[in-house]
């Protein structure tokens, strides 16, 4: 399944008998490239991330960040519609359709809130957080953890529901998620929150005056004072983000302190985005 594709003109290609068109391309890096396409069975329009694989490690790679999509139905996780691998001489493609995002990153709604002057507001945040742990809690429960979690790897639906991406960051091994790849990940998840509440990263300051972000990783982090955020946000920061690794909370109880914070639910609609 997935490994029906042709190129059918300049412009269009067809993966598992259904016909996408080319709109324009949205990026690139490294070996991948993604490109806007539409479903011309359904005019929907998708993103076709392109895996360049020069050696057969790149194409299990491709194969294993496809597999990673597959074992989850879940709101907060990016979904892969189809997969295929294209032959092209020696070297192959692997192709991902995946769904189009056009309200783009978390990142790009914080720097598009911040060219104005405004932040997301608290119901915003609580409402964003609740989703990205939901979505790791879904990871986790199949054995895994998400290893390069951030806001350009959080997509935003059209209600603004998070939905996490770059699954390929997951595609080495099952793990114990109990231990220290968990605390890792609480902390990446601290800097997720940071940067939803302050407009940039931790340790952004550090790394720009070309400091020792590792250094200062093992100090407790220092958080501004805001009247925008409650005592309860703060203190949930400074949880995930303690130097005790031992000491931040699993997702389970974080899962719960979100869901004591959410606000009551007839104005639950101001925290979409």
């Amino acid at each position: 399944m997935g490994h029906a594709l042709c190129v059918c003109s300049r412009g269009t290609v067809i993966i598992d008998n259904k016909r996408y068109l080319f709109i324009q391309k949205l990026g690139e890096g490294g070996f991948s490239y993604v490109d806007l396409v539409e479903g011309l069975h359904d005019g929907h329009f998708y993103a076709l991330k392109r895996i360049l694989c020069h050696e057969q490690q790149d194409r299990e790679e491709a194969q294993q960040e496809a597999d990673m999509h597959r074992l989850f139905n879940h709101p907060n996780i990016l979904r892969l519609v189809a997969y295929c691998l294209r032959e092209r001489g020696a070297k192959h493609e692997a192709w991902l359709l995946l769904p189009f995002f056009k309200r783009g990153t978390l990142w790009n709604e914080i720097e598009r809130l911040k060219d104005k002057g405004n932040f997301l507001t608290e119901d915003q945040i609580l409402w964003l957080l609740l989703g990205i742990c939901r979505g790791l809690e879904a990871i986790h429960a199949k054995g895994y953890a998400h290893r390069d979690l951030k806001p350009t790897n959080i997509l935003l639906g059209d209600e603004g529901q998070p939905v996490l991406m770059d699954l390929g960051s997951m595609n080495q091994a099952c793990i114990n998620v109990e231990g220290s790849r968990q605390a890792l990940t609480l902390q990446s998840l601290g800097c997720v929150l940071y940067a939803m509440m302050f407009g940039e990263g931790p340790y952004d300051m550090v790394f720009q005056k070309g400091d020792s972000v590792a250094l200062a990783v093992q100090n407790q982090l220092s958080i501004p004072q805001s009247p925008r955020h409650s005592s309860a946000l703060r203190q949930l920061l400074a949880s995930m983000m303690t130097v005790d690794p031992h000491q931040r909370p699993h997702i389970p109880l974080l899962l719960s302190q979100l869901e004591a914070l959410q606000p009551p639910a007839p104005g639950q609609h101001t925290t979409q985005i």
